[in-house]
């Protein structure tokens, strides 16, 4: 009788488990035609015509689904809020994403218009472009959305509405207080954030914040990050002539400032890629069981070398994961004269590196920016915050002016909060897998404001492909990660906190 208990009871299981797949995917048909008309309004962060076109878009959806929603004016362009009715016994979780895009350049996109979505499944190395009329009710799930924004971050936005829509029609009781804060400027560095969080604490006020942003882990396995890296940016420019001089007739003689750069960039890092500079790495300890967190991700240093095409990687850290623990020091431009089928006989008149520096929690980012600068004074240059005057180049041999940028800084939750158990053991309970828990991600996202003022938890659960392409032309999000986001949403919105 045991036996035939637990079988009629297996396939009660498997029954319910069937009826949720088919109501989420029902679900993801009614997520594809509101991406499609979230994409078609443009989102250029540097636009904010197109800013409040989108505000306006989720005002009525937030709406339609129940949030009280409010417009917050910041210094900048303005923060969208909803929250559902309070109930002050219930814990109450802040849900951080942004709707803003990067740019784009239509000529890069194969597709003609980035902000209409294209439908396109998997053919030989690449896609094939679809009709929407072909999805019908049993969606290919490996099929894919091409878009601005499909992934970074408008998709997760409408998982979240449409979680809602299945937990309204499932009769679920939400065990949380829900809050939505949507980022405007978050591809420009989301400046005005800080004071805004500041000024809007009461409203903000949480007991956990959750920032759903990024992709998942490669394996594609459900991931929970526990923190990110911050950064901040250096424009070193070197000088040579007032103006660009005939290499015949000043080569050997004018100083040149492409080779005086190289020089003073190579004495920055060893031929290992460690950073040089002294009190660099200051802070940063790694014990035993930090270390074994960090290798339990599923990380392959081997694929990761295949796929990125180099044979050996840098030894900052001893694997991936370990490397993530270090602040950078990245060139991410040079330029000095002109290259390619524009390159002249000449000796430039200047040359420029742009550097970003990816922070740590343990390291502050106005300290590595002084480092850099100390170092750059006992090499010899004379450091100038603004472009030299005669007077001055005829005075330093070698000169180097030297703009800072703003500071986004790092962040890190401990491992072991109960609101981080919470999510990973409700995402794990959703998806029958393994979790992956990430310490900290190499990208940047500006959640440190919210930590500093508001004093809670603050967890990334990224629930978009690895491979979206965001921020590059070709964007995407593949229609499987729908169901995956609209069904971690649901499960973390109706599971108690134990």
């Amino acid at each position: 009788m045991k036996k035939t208990l637990s079988l009629v009871s297996l396939l009660l299981a498997f029954s319910a488990f069937a009826q949720d797949d088919v109501a989420i995917k029902s679900q993801v048909a009614d997520a594809i035609n509101e991406i499609r008309e979230f994409i078609a309004i443009p989102n250029d962060a540097l636009d904010a015509a197109d800013i409040d076109r989108n505000i306006m878009w989720l005002k009525q959806k937030f709406g339609d689904r129940g949030f009280n929603t409010a417009v917050l004016d910041t210094e900048g362009l303005p923060l969208f809020f909803a929250a559902m009715p309070m109930n002050s016994e219930k814990p109450t979780v802040l849900i951080y994403m942004h709707f803003d895009g990067q740019s784009v350049d239509p000529s890069k996109w194969n597709q003609p218009d980035p902000y209409e979505v294209v439908l396109k499944a998997p053919k030989d190395d690449g896609f094939e472009t679809v009709s929407f009329d072909e999805l019908g009710d049993d969606i290919n799930y490996d099929w894919r959305l091409f878009g601005r924004s499909t992934s970074d971050d408008k998709s997760p936005i409408v998982m979240l509405l449409n979680a809602m829509d299945l937990l309204q029609k499932d009769g679920k009781e939400i065990p949380f207080n829900i809050k939505v804060i949507l980022d405007s400027e978050e591809e420009k560095s989301s400046k005005p954030l800080p004071a805004a969080v500041k000024q809007y604490r009461e409203l903000l006020d949480s007991d956990f914040l959750m920032i759903v942003d990024g992709p998942v882990h490669a394996s594609e396995n459900p991931t929970v990050v526990y923190g990110c890296r911050g950064i901040t940016t250096l424009t070193l420019r070197t000088y040579g002539p007032i103006k660009p001089q005939h290499s015949g007739h000043y080569g050997n003689y004018a100083p040149n400032p492409g080779f005086q750069l190289a020089q003073l960039l190579a004495t920055m890092k060893d031929t290992e890629g460690r950073v040089t500079i002294p009190g660099y790495y200051d802070g940063i300890s790694i014990n035993e069981k930090t270390d074994s967190i960090l290798k339990s991700v599923p990380d392959s240093d081997a694929a990761i070398s295949e796929k990125l095409q180099f044979k050996t990687a840098e030894k900052v850290g001893a694997f991936y994961q370990e490397a993530l623990q270090y602040p950078s020091l990245n060139i991410r431009g040079l330029g000095s004269g002109w290259v390619g089928d524009k390159a002249r006989t000449i000796v430039p008149e200047s040359a420029t590196a742009e550097l970003d520096l990816r922070l740590v929690v343990e390291s502050d980012g106005n300290r590595l920016k002084q480092l850099v600068k100390n170092h750059i004074t006992k090499q010899g240059y004379k450091v100038l915050d603004h472009v030299p005057s005669k007077e001055e180049r005829m005075q330093f041999d070698k000169i180097v002016t030297v703009e800072e940028g703003s500071v986004t800084d790092a962040f890190r939750t401990d491992l072991d909060n109960p609101y981080g158990e919470f999510i990973v053991n409700t995402l794990s309970q959703s998806f029958g897998e393994e979790v992956i828990q990430i310490r900290t991600m190499g990208g940047t996202v500006p959640i440190s404001p919210f930590i500093n003022e508001l004093k809670i938890p603050a967890f990334i659960v990224p629930v978009v492909n690895p491979d979206n392409n965001q921020h590059s032309p070709n964007e995407n999000v593949k229609i499987g990660q729908l169901a995956y986001g609209i069904k971690a949403f649901y499960g973390i919105l109706s599971s108690p906190i134990n």
